[in-house]
Order: structure tokens, then sequence, then C-alpha cells
């Protein structure tokens, strides 16, 4: 392993690191899981910080980045930026500049999460992001912004290949838009969209009039797909699109029109319900390559999908969110540790 290939890099999106700096996340990943208190690890970031900065709340997301700093030795400090005085668009305080900079002398790295209602535009998050990764002289890494969620994307791939194969290429992912009741950011379906392209699988994306996503995700997916071998179509169809897919992945999302006149969950909601066809049950997974089932949780059961499906032999969604664990610490060892 080349360890100066990887410290200090910031992960934002998987797009932004090369198919074998990928990886290489995913093997250490494995030998992690497969040897979780090992010597080996557990002082990778002893007494070293890593801090957390929650715009948005979480289960999985704070749990499992908690657990992976202190199975490598070091410690989480669980950040509100609401009790915090920093700078915003209309009040007073310290800059993303100064703030970067100072934390950068406190700990050996920076997570943050700042999700769809909790910013003025689509990319606003992302773009938060980059201007701190921009001053910060640690990594920073993405907890899941409103364009993407890279660890979300690697502990599927992982998922996938620990349950389906080593070699997903060829396989059919049918990434569908689920009916919900939560109006839902792009970041994990952008993310799985991107990453699965460049891992060689056919893309079928299904979503129904209106849903449209990010046209520079989608131009860049169909790069991935044309580069590695893999094909990529849209369906407007609720059922016709399962037939032949490998991988099932129903998530909710939200309009391209969630921001005309500010962030607007509850009409979101109100005109996702109107679509009660596009649920992933039983009888459309009937139609697949007898597929498994995956999501990045919490599951909006009844609309995304049944319980019969979620809960049912062919889901691995309790192994994908194990495996956040994982791959977060996989690369918190790469980006922040000097002890290899």
């Amino acid at each position: 392993m080349e360890q100066q290939r990887y410290y200090g890099r910031d992960l934002i999106c998987t797009q932004d690191w090369e198919r074998d700096e990928l990886e290489e996340i995913l093997r250490l990943a494995r030998k992690m899981k497969e040897h979780r208190y090992s010597p080996k690890y557990t002082e990778l970031l002893l007494h070293r910080t890593f801090l957390m900065f929650f715009y948005n709340p979480s289960v999985r997301t704070r749990q499992s980045f908690e657990a992976a700093a202190t199975e490598l030795g070091g410690h989480a400090q669980f950040l509100e930026p609401g009790s915090m005085r920093l700078k915003s668009s209309n009040t007073a305080g310290e800059t993303i500049e100064d703030a970067a900079k100072v934390m950068s002398r406190y700990a050996v790295g920076i997570g943050i999460r700042i999700l769809e209602d909790r910013i003025a535009k689509y990319g606003d998050g992302d773009e938060f992001l980059r201007e701190y990764a921009s001053w910060a002289n640690i990594p920073v890494l993405n907890m899941a912004d409103d364009k993407f969620h890279p660890f979300q994307g690697l502990a599927d791939v992982m998922g996938m290949r620990e349950n389906i194969s080593e070699d997903m290429r060829g396989k059919t992912l049918l990434q569908y838009w689920g009916h919900g009741a939560l109006a839902r950011s792009w970041c994990s379906v952008q993310e799985s969209l991107l990453i699965n392209s460049r891992m060689g699988m056919n893309i079928v994306l299904a979503y129904p009039d209106g849903y449209d996503l990010d046209p520079d995700v989608i131009a860049l997916t169909k790069k991935n797909c044309q580069n590695n071998g893999g094909s990529f179509s849209i369906s407007h169809d609720p059922l016709e699109c399962y037939r032949g897919a490998d991988v099932v992945y129903s998530r909710n999302w939200m309009s391209p029109r969630a921001y005309d006149n500010g962030f607007d969950k509850q009409k979101e909601i109100k005109q996702a319900l109107t679509h009660p066809e596009w649920i992933c049950d039983h009888e459309k997974m009937r139609h697949t390559n007898n597929a498994y089932f995956i999501h990045p949780m919490p599951v909006d059961r009844k609309h995304e999908v049944t319980d019969e499906v979620a809960s049912g032999e062919r889901s691995l969604i309790y192994d994908i969110a194990e495996n956040r664990l994982h791959i977060q610490k996989a690369v918190m060892a790469l980006t922040m540790s000097t002890e290899w």
C-alpha cells in the first residue's frame, strides 16, 4: 500500500478518486471486518480526534463514525453548528477559512453532514464541503451532502460483492424511485449511479415523469458505463423496468422543483404520495433475475418498499448498514493515520 497516496486526502464524492483507489478502500474494509479488533488496526488513530459537523440528524452515520474512531483508537467529537458561532448568510460569526484552519490544528479529520433542508439551493451543501476542504489541511469527509454520499456508495458495493459476486460486471442494477413520505435528497442515489457504473454494472434508472436527477451526474454515469463495459437506460414504467434486474434499489428522491420557492418538504411529500404504483413489492420482484434488495436506510416501509421485500431473505439492508462502519474505518485509517 502506498500510504502517502492516501494520507491527507478528502473524500467528498467517489468520482473524485481513481478506481484502483476505491478498490484499496474496499480491500482494507474487508480486512478490517474480518479482523475487527486486531491490534494491527486498534491504534492507528490512538489519541487522535475526528471532528463531526452535523447540520442534519442521523442514526447510522453518527453511530458508525463514532464506533469507527473508537475502534481505531481515537475519538469522534460531535459538533452541532447551531451551538457554535459560525458565519452564515444571515448571521455574523467565524468564517469557513478561520474555522477550518483552527480545527486543522485540533484534529486529524473533519466530517460534515449537510442535506437539502439546510441549504438555499441544490449544490450549496456540496460547495460548502469543498470550501472547507480548500482551507483545511486535514482530510474533509462527506458524511452526506445534497449531491453525494460516498460512504454509502462504497458500503453498497461491499455488500453486493459479499453476497452476490466479487465481480459485478454485467450485473444489472435497477435504481428505482419509490413513492414516500420523506422528500429525500439525491445524495445516496446519485452516489450509487456513479460508483456502480464504474464497477461495470448495467444501470437502469426508473422514475415517474418529473423526478429527473442532476443532468451532470447522469452524463457522468453514462460516460462511466461506456468506459467500463456497462449499459445505461432510463424507464418511466414502474413494472417493466424490473425485468432482468439482479439488484433492486428502491429509494424516494425529491423532484427538481423542490427549491422553486425555498425547500418545501410538505409539498414534495404530497406530490410523491400521488404515485402509489411506484413501490417495490413481491409481485414486481418476481419479474427480476431473483434480485437482491438494497437500501441505504432508513427505509420508508410501505411506501418505498413492502415489509415482505425489505425484511426478506434477499434483502441486504443490514449487511450494508454494517459495512458503513468498516468502510469508514478504512477511509479514516488511509487518510488520517501515520502509524502504518
